[in-house]
């Protein structure tokens, strides 16, 4: 039995003894929900007295612990207080964030105010004689905890990374009292707050591309037993060149002791090593199953702390044998996984909800989002300037879905200080400490379109120092906003809305498109707020969005992934407040795209790693005629009158300047050589280009435009070539009602037409007309 299915089977009894007693200034049944603006398949699911009970730490779990999740006593005062107030007069659902309506307060937080928790509790009996650990899972922004009237530890400084403090010598006898003081000035400090915002928490109309703040308390709060020596923290890195799992326990209260790590399979053991605690030692897996989207293989691990032949702390994890890196396939970089190019597409995952904004519901609401990726064929998940809890990557470890995870940016439109930069990048740390044994987690991606960027190629170097085992994305949307490319890192990301435009590698980077797509399309009762969601580019209906959404799956395809794009994401898996452009309604009542078709399409797209579209070959040179192959018009050849291009009638008693005007010198690409551009034969120097989608032809002006417009790829195709736009891959030259177009599959204009798509695209290179 593997051990994601041991961890789950065992939370229900290990939770039922916990013996954690709560002890609030009003009945637990004075506290109810708030009304949220929209109702998700799992608000009405949320346990009061125990919600999100499942063990929050999948990749370190021990056999006793205790969750605090629940209700606590709850105050808010000036942001100046630092000691905890004498009355606490509200009440909160913990951990769902105080802006939400399943906290029970459904409040703005400001940089004015500061958040108080208090609640009590009891230790086991049977946890006597071991350190008692107080856990969060993460807390927004700064947070600092008193155990019966006496701080314990540091003050925690970081929105998105977990913490833990020995409470140990604090514990009393009988109940014992906790109390959380929380500042968060969201975007009025300086701090890492991705999307965040001090907006109204109701809906209202505007908001763009930004969202509700989500301060306080919102991952799970948790307390473990543990021993005087102990483990605190456990790396697992794959090495695939050897079959072997590197294993790094790091622990505390050690003297001494030796590490153990066993790796096994249903029981059965497949390889066992021992070393030393804080030193890396390799456990061998013989003839590893390899991890996949299609094969999430993971083994179970155990790793003890022996004193001797005694085994003093024991955890459990898991891992799964996977390489990504980079590497040349048919002279074009792309990103390999396990050594081959698989393309990854996904979507960009914003993890918010309408009834708990950045906490979902439940665990089951946590993967299902991840479920949906799957059901729609696609195998990668952008995770948005956020960092879910670990039971997130959890899911995605075990459904297969290669993670893309971001650093939440900076507050936008500030220059970060130097103790801002200090903070974000000591977090960066702390969240690759706790994420690095994630075998979904294929790539840091560092910096955003330049919010609140600094220092990019420094930090993109940092990070693929500090971890080594994946790829690094210093920029994502280089080419966006003001945004600086820091020049290194593995991938050249662009975004691109629509798009999905042109992402070429680099002689050093793989291609990938981090941001496309944003179609947009409202559904009636599946609002946050009514009448005022947008997106990049509106869709009047279902079969309007489904035809558009798989034509853009079809650009990249035919033309992206040949020219050496490695991965897509798609603008988004959900509506985000006021953004209608997501696959799902933001409630996640309403799947908004036909979810079958998306999956062949995705599944088509993924299978062309292995086989793309491939080339034709021009003679270059030479004079050539361009006659279309729809059975309707196999004699009709593409001429240029009046400068503009269409197809007309050409045979041999045609005129002289009908001749000339249907032929054309075929010559090397203008903007690249691989491709190809067509000369007028009576006027030489002007070439067929598109302009705004109208197929014309024009003189050279030796603009680096003008040479990307008149640019045309070759494609094979049955009876003839396609040609593709260089600077727009998967757009296509095309006939329609004789005028020639540059022509979008699924695009919303007339000539994007699906009927006769493919015939209306392919033309055949024969003798010229006039030689």
């Amino acid at each position: 039995m593997k051990l994601s299915r041991r961890v789950s089977l065992a939370l229900a009894p290990l939770l039922a003894t916990a013996g954690v007693l709560v002890a609030s200034a009003q009945p637990a049944g004075a506290w109810t929900p708030k009304t949220p603006p929209m109702t998700t398949p799992w608000t009405n699911s949320v346990s009061t007295t125990d919600p999100l009970p499942e063990y929050p730490r999948p990749q370190m779990t021990r056999a006793d612990w205790a969750s605090l999740n629940g209700i606590w006593d709850f105050a808010v005062t000036g942001s100046g207080q630092t000691t905890p107030p004498g009355t606490f007069g509200e009440q909160i659902r913990v951990p769902f964030p105080v802006e939400s309506a399943l906290s029970g307060i459904q409040r703005k937080i400001t940089e004015n105010d500061k958040m108080w928790y208090r609640r009590t509790f009891t230790i086991p009996a049977s946890w006597s004689g071991r350190r008692v650990q107080l856990n969060f899972g993460a807390v927004d922004w700064q947070t600092t905890v008193w155990v019966n009237g006496t701080q314990a530890g540091a003050v925690h400084s970081g929105g998105y990374d977990a913490f833990t403090y020995d409470i140990t010598p604090l514990l009393g006898s009988g109940t014992n009292t906790i109390v959380v003081g929380v500042y968060d000035p969201t975007d009025a400090g300086t701090q890492a707050v991705g999307k965040q915002r001090r907006n109204d928490v109701l809906p209202h109309a505007g908001g763009g591309i930004f969202y509700t703040g989500a301060s306080g308390i919102w991952q799970t709060v948790w307390l473990e037993p543990t021993p005087t020596a102990s483990i605190t923290r456990v790396d697992l890195v794959p090495n695939l060149s050897n079959n072997t799992l590197s294993v790094n326990a790091q622990g505390t209260g050690l003297s001494g002791q030796t590490v153990t790590a066993t790796v096994s399979t249903g029981g059965t053991t497949v390889g066992t090593a021992s070393g030393s605690p804080g030193t890396a030692f390799s456990v061998s897996v013989p003839n590893a199953h390899r991890w996949t989207p299609d094969d999430p293989f993971l083994y179970d691990v155990k790793v003890e702390l022996r004193s001797g032949s005694t085994v003093v702390d024991s955890v459990g994890s898991y891992a799964g044998m996977r390489s990504i890196s980079v590497g040349s396939v048919n002279g074009k970089l792309r990103i390999l996984l396990n050594g081959q190019f698989v393309f990854q597409t996904g979507t960009l995952d914003q993890g918010y909800w309408p009834d708990g904004i950045y906490t979902a519901p439940t665990d089951a609401a946590l993967r299902s989002d991840l479920q949906a990726h799957k059901t729609m064929g696609f195998n990668m998940v952008r995770k948005h300037i956020k960092v879910e809890p670990q039971r997130w990557f959890y899911a995605a470890d075990q459904l297969g879905l290669l993670v893309w995870q971001d650093m939440p940016a900076m507050p936008t439109g500030k220059t970060p200080t130097t103790a801002a930069r200090t903070q974000w990048e000591a977090e960066f740390h702390r969240i690759i400490d706790q994420h690095r044994s994630s075998p979904a987690l294929v790539m840091w991606v560092d910096q955003n379109e330049g919010w609140g960027q600094y220092d990019q190629a420094r930090i993109a170097g940092d990070v693929k120092a500090y971890d080594p085992s994946r790829l690094v994305n210093n920029m994502s949307g280089v080419n966006c906003c003001g945004s600086v490319d820091g020049g290194n890192g593995d991938v050249v990301d662009n975004h691109i809305y629509v798009g999905p435009g042109a992402t070429r590698p680099s002689g050093t980077r793989a291609a990938v498109l981090g941001e496309f797509g944003g179609l947009g399309l409202r559904v009636s009762g599946h609002e946050w707020s009514p009448g005022n969601g947008f997106s990049y580019e509106d869709q009047a209906s279902a079969a309007r969005l489904n035809d558009r959404l798989n034509g853009l799956y079809e650009q990249l395809r035919t033309g992206g992934l040949p020219q050496g794009l490695s991965a897509s994401v798609y603008t988004e898996i959900t509506d985000v407040e006021n953004e209608s452009n997501g696959l799902l309604t933001y409630d996640r009542q309403v799947v908004k795209v036909d979810a079958a078709r998306l999956r062949a399409t995705n599944q088509a797209l993924i299978a062309a790693s292995g086989n793309p579209v491939a080339p034709a070959t021009l003679q270059t040179g030479v004079y050539k005629s361009l006659r279309a192959t729809t059975a309707c018009c196999t004699n009709r050849y593409i001429r240029h009158q009046n400068s503009l291009g269409y197809t007309e009638v050409v045979d041999a008693n045609s005129s002289t300047l009908l001749k000339q005007d249907a032929t054309w010198r075929v010559v090397p690409g203008l903007a690249d050589s691989s491709c190809y551009s067509f000369e007028s034969r009576n006027f030489p120097g002007q070439y067929l280009r598109h302009q705004a989608f109208r197929v014309r032809k024009d003189a050279n002006d030796n603009s680096a435009l003008f040479k990307a417009d008149a640019t045309w790829c070759a494609q094979q195709a049955s009876g003839g070539v396609r040609l593709t736009a260089w600077n727009f891959p998967g757009q296509y030259l095309r006939h329609y009602a004789a005028e020639l177009w540059l022509a979008t599959p699924g695009g919303p204009n007339a000539y994007d037409g699906s009927g006769l798509f493919v015939e209306d695209t392919t033309w055949s290179v024969d003798a010229p007309w006039a030689p």
